[in-house]
C-alpha cells in the first residue's frame, strides 16, 4: 500500500511517461496481465489507456489489473491510469519517500 507521499512523487515521475498499454474492446485478459506484470517488473512505473469501446471505466480497469498484477494503483485521470510494482532484487525507481 503506498503512502500519499509516495503516490504523489510516482505521479510526478509518471507524468513524463508515455502510454505502453491499451486496454480494448478485449477488456482486461488473462495473456495482457502477464504482459503487463512483465513490464511492471521491468519498468515498476507504467501508464496504461482504456479506449471507448473496451466496456470499462478507467477506475475498473485499473482496479482489476492491479489486483492481478498484485500492483498499486497510483492515479486514474479521465481514461489513463498509472500502476507501480516493486522490483525488490532490481529497483529501478530511486528515492522513493519511505512509509512510516
Amino acid at each position: 500500500m503506498l503512502t500519499s507521499k509516495q503516490r504523489a512523487y510516482l505521479r510526478g515521475i509518471a507524468s513524463n511517461y508515455e502510454t505502453i498499454y491499451q486496454v480494448g474492446k478485449g477488456g482486461v485478459t488473462e495473456a495482457m496481465c502477464r504482459d503487463i506484470a512483465e513490464a511492471l517488473r521491468k519498468r515498476e512505473l507504467i501508464k496504461l489507456r482504456v479506449l471507448d469501446n473496451s466496456g470499462w471505466t478507467a477506475k475498473e480497469a485499473a482496479e482489476a489489473i492491479a489486483e492481478q498484477t498484485e500492483s498499486d494503483v497510483v492515479q486514474v485521470i479521465g481514461s489513463k491510469f498509472v500502476l507501480f510494482k516493486r522490483n525488490e532484487k532490481e529497483p529501478v525507481i530511486e528515492n522513493i519517500p519511505k512509509a512510516k
